[in-house]
C-alpha cells in the first residue's frame, strides 16, 4: 500500500474520538503547530512515489507546520538584516527546507529539532552575509569621527601579527597532524579545519556557528566528534600563541 494511504489510515485511527469513553489518540490542541503527526506525515512524504499523493500530504500535513516554524524562529531571534519583506523571507526559508525534507531520517532524532536547526542556520549564515555587505556599503561619513589612530595602527600590527602566527601554527599542524590524531574521523575533521583557517580571509561569516555548519558539510560527521578536535586544537592554539608572544615562533 502507498505510505501517504497508510499514513492517512494511521491518522484516522490516531485522531478518532470514541464518544462513549475518551479520545483514542493523542490529538494536538490547537496550539501545537508541529507535532508527532507532522513527523509521521514527513516519512510517510519521504517514501511516497506518487507525487499527486506526495502533493496531498505535503498540502494537508506539512505546509503549514514548516511556515509556523520559519515564523516562529525569525520572530524569536529578530534578524534583523534583511533588506526583502518578511513573507519573501519566509517563502525563501520554507523552500529550503523543502530541498532538505529528504535527508531527515526515520528514527534519528525529532523532524521538529531536525528542521529547527536548518532554518535556523540557513537564516544565521544569511542575516551574517547581509550584515557583511551592509558594512562595506557603508558610507565614509558614517565612520565614527573619533578616531583613535594610535589604537588603529596597534590593532594592525596585532592582526598581522596573528595572521603570521596562525600561517605557522596551519603548518606545524601539516607535520604533526598524524602524531596528534591517530582516529580517521579526527584527522578528517583536524584537516578541514586546518583549511578553514588558511581561507579564513576569503570566509564571510568566520564565527563559531558558521564554522561548525562549514565542518559539518565537508565531513558529514556529528557535532559531538567536531567539538572533541576542536577542543584539543583550540588547546594548542592557545599554548603555542604564548610560544609565538614571546619568540616571534612556533618550535617544531
Amino acid at each position: 500500500m502507498s505510505p501517504v494511504k497508510k499514513f492517512y489510515e494511521w491518522y484516522d485511527l490516531e485522531t478518532a474520538v470514541d464518544h462513549t469513553t475518551k479520545r483514542r489518540g493523542r490529538k494536538p490542541n490547537d496550539r501545537q503547530y508541529f507535532t508527532y503527526i507532522t513527523e509521521q506525515a514527513i516519512i510517510a512524504y519521504n517514501k511516497e512515489d506518487n507525487q499527486n499523493y506526495r502533493d496531498k500530504i505535503y498540502r494537508e500535513h506539512i505546509n503549514y507546520p514548516f511556515n509556523k516554524l520559519v515564523e516562529n524562529i525569525y520572530h524569536t531571534f529578530k534578524f534583523s538584516y534583511f533588506d526583502v519583506p518578511y513573507e519573501d523571507i519566509k517563502c525563501e526559508v520554507v523552500a529550503f527546507l523543502n530541498e532538505k525534507i529528504d535527508r531527515f531520517t526515520e528514527g534519528k532524532g525529532k523532524a521538529f529539532s531536525y528542521f529547527s536547526i536548518i532554518a535556523k542556520n540557513y537564516l544565521i549564515i544569511q542575516n551574517n552575509t547581509n550584515y557583511a555587505k551592509l558594512k562595506r556599503r557603508a558610507a565614509p561619513i558614517e565612520i565614527d569621527e573619533a578616531r583613535d589612530l594610535m589604537n588603529e595602527m596597534s590593532m594592525n600590527n596585532y592582526q598581522e601579527s596573528l595572521r603570521d602566527f596562525v600561517k605557522q601554527w596551519c603548518d606545524w599542524y601539516d607535520l604533526n597532524l598524524n602524531r596528534v590524531f591517530t582516529n580517521k574521523r579526527d584527522i578528517l575533521v583536524a584537516d578541514t579545519i586546518i583549511e578553514l583557517f588558511r581561507t579564513v580571509d576569503s570566509i564571510e561569516n568566520f564565527n563559531k556557528k558558521a564554522i561548525y555548519i562549514l565542518i559539518r558539510e565537508r565531513t558529514n560527521l556529528k557535532t559531538q566528534n567536531i567539538t572533541r578536535v576542536l577542543n584539543v586544537m583550540r588547546s594548542d592554539f592557545a599554548r603555542m600563541y604564548i610560544q609565538y608572544s614571546e619568540t616571534g615562533h612556533i618550535i617544531y
